[in-house]
């Protein structure tokens, strides 16, 4: 018999907050890191040990037996997910500012908000959607699309990387939620650990010489292609940051999305834009230019306005009287 799926609002914001918190250090901590390493290696480094501490939460939960799973080629579809998630949005971050990228990436919770009508059946009503249609309106803004490509400071393409990373990023915590009424967040955790492994794995057997980085000036590229190195000792406690920190946004967010509602959650995701804009100005002196804070407006704005949307929907429904049969 299918279980009903949880819908605990309050712990599920908690751990999205968490989550997001932990997330933008990770991005702070790449974004240090890409000048010198290649992204496979530092995913590599940052899932080795992330796995470790999964699977030691994973004692926790209930012990080996939580890794079975009756939908294995799910949870693969999933991990995949969420590593191109990654991997766009870092190839984007060595060339993009802090914000820029984190901001661009906010389509995220509006892709949830939208496609959690058709994939998880969740109601979402018109204000909800045009809400997420201003939101988009500021994805838009962003993209600058009125710019010729001498006025940007990337390539074009690059401006669309974070955006392809929030679609592979709300499609992979649908199916977060999806699963979680059978599979325990650190196990999940660890299937999405094992799948950047593997896939760095890849990378490094195929390019970890960095011969496919030679002869090109494209930063992604090159953060993309570039040969492993042994790391400074200074990098190294940067490393075991960035797998420790990894363990917990992959435990916070599998059990954020395993506990409540995506459209209720998603818009929490939003404390991440001031978090990058902060980092963005303290580690790296940069701030967003205007067309970045307009569209960070509408986005958080968008944002904000779903969450209240949801509230006042949830009192309506608790103060609605209960009526017979034939009322």
């Amino acid at each position: 018999m299918t279980q009903p799926r949880q819908n605990l609002a309050g712990m599920g914001i908690l751990f999205v907050l968490i989550g997001v918190f932990c997330i933008s250090i990770n991005d702070l901590l790449i974004k240090q890191l890409s000048g010198g390493y290649p992204l496979h290696q530092i995913v590599f480094a940052r899932s080795g040990l992330g796995i470790l501490v999964s699977l030691v939460i994973v004692q926790f939960e209930g012990g080996w037996g939580i890794l079975r799973t009756r939908h294995p080629w799910l949870h693969m579809m999933r991990g995949l997910l969420i590593v191109v998630a990654n991997m766009t949005f870092f190839l984007a971050l060595a060339v993009l500012p802090l914000a820029d990228a984190t901001a661009l990436f906010f389509a995220a919770p509006l892709f949830i908000t939208l496609l959690s009508i058709p994939i998880l059946g969740e109601r979402v009503g018109p204000l909800r959607l045009t809400a997420v249609a201003v939101g988009f309106a500021g994805v838009v803004i962003m993209q600058r699309p009125w710019a010729n490509a001498s006025a940007l400071d990337v390539n074009r393409l690059v401006l669309l990387l974070p955006v392809l990373s929030a679609l592979t990023y709300a499609l992979n915590q649908l199916m977060t939620r999806k699963l979680g009424v059978e599979s325990k967040a650190s196990a999940m955790a660890v299937y999405i650990q094992a799948t950047f492994i593997v896939v760095s794995l890849a990378f490094y057997v195929v390019a970890g010489d960095g011969r496919f980085a030679a002869g090109t000036s494209n930063g992604s590229v090159i953060f993309l292609l570039r040969a492993w190195v042994w790391p400074d000792d200074a990098d190294m406690w940067v490393f075991l940051g960035l797998g420790l920190n990894s363990a917990v946004i992959g435990y916070c967010l599998s059990q954020a999305y395993r506990l409540a509602d995506a459209a209720t959650i998603a818009p929490f995701e939003y404390i991440g834009l001031p978090l990058a804009v902060i980092w963005g100005f303290v580690v790296f002196g940069d701030l967003p230019v205007v067309e970045v804070w307009i569209g960070i407006t509408l986005i958080l704005g968008a944002g904000l306005f779903v969450f209240l949307r949801e509230r006042q929907k949830a009192r309506d429904m608790h103060r609605r009287p209960i009526r017979g049969r034939n009322g």
